[in-house]
């Protein structure tokens, strides 16, 4: 199992910190979509265009196990 490097979590965390001033509507979507839409067989669907044009996308359903890592993941980001 590898170890979890406390340095390395305390640099993501200012990252998200800096990604979220930049960028206040997206962590405010995910939020909404976490309280509103997260139940198995949900389905995600993500494309990234580029700046010049190129497209690609994917999507995923959600299994049970999905949101419980999902929930998992999120707790940890509430913690202070």
């Amino acid at each position: 199992m590898n170890n979890i490097n406390p340095l390395r979590l305390l640099q993501l965390r200012e990252q998200w910190k800096q990604f979220q001033e930049r960028h206040p509507k997206f962590p405010a979507f995910l939020n909404a979509a976490s309280r509103t839409c997260l139940e198995e067989g949900t389905v995600i669907d993500v494309t990234i265009t580029s700046p010049d044009g190129r497209r690609i996308g994917s999507n995923l359903r959600l299994t049970a196990q999905d949101i419980q890592l999902l929930r998992e993941i999120g707790s940890l980001s509430s913690r202070s």
